[in-house]
């Protein structure tokens, strides 16, 4: 008779693996908190993986706070339309 235990060692390596994966992520985020980058979980993971990718990081960065500014300018134009006409 064939034995599974390499399918079970396998998925208990899939699971330790991916385990490790999610407490690189909670440092990665922690680190990121205490830098006050202002990045959530999930735009960290996908800067992760862009940067794992081979995407250069201090490129990366100059996109991000080049966003940024520009979503920031955008907030101020829209706060300082005037209101619809009501008729």
């Amino acid at each position: 008779m064939a034995s599974s235990s390499g399918g079970g060692a396998a998925a208990g390596a899939a699971a330790a693996n991916l385990n490790a994966v999610r407490e690189t992520m909670d440092v990665l985020l922690e680190i990121s908190r205490i830098l006050n980058t202002g990045l959530d979980m999930e735009t960290l993971s996908i800067c992760v993986r862009l940067c794992e990718q081979g995407i250069n990081p201090e490129a990366l960065s100059s996109v991000i706070k080049e966003l940024r500014k520009a979503t920031e300018a955008l907030k101020g134009k829209e706060t300082g339309l005037a209101p619809w006409p009501s008729g």
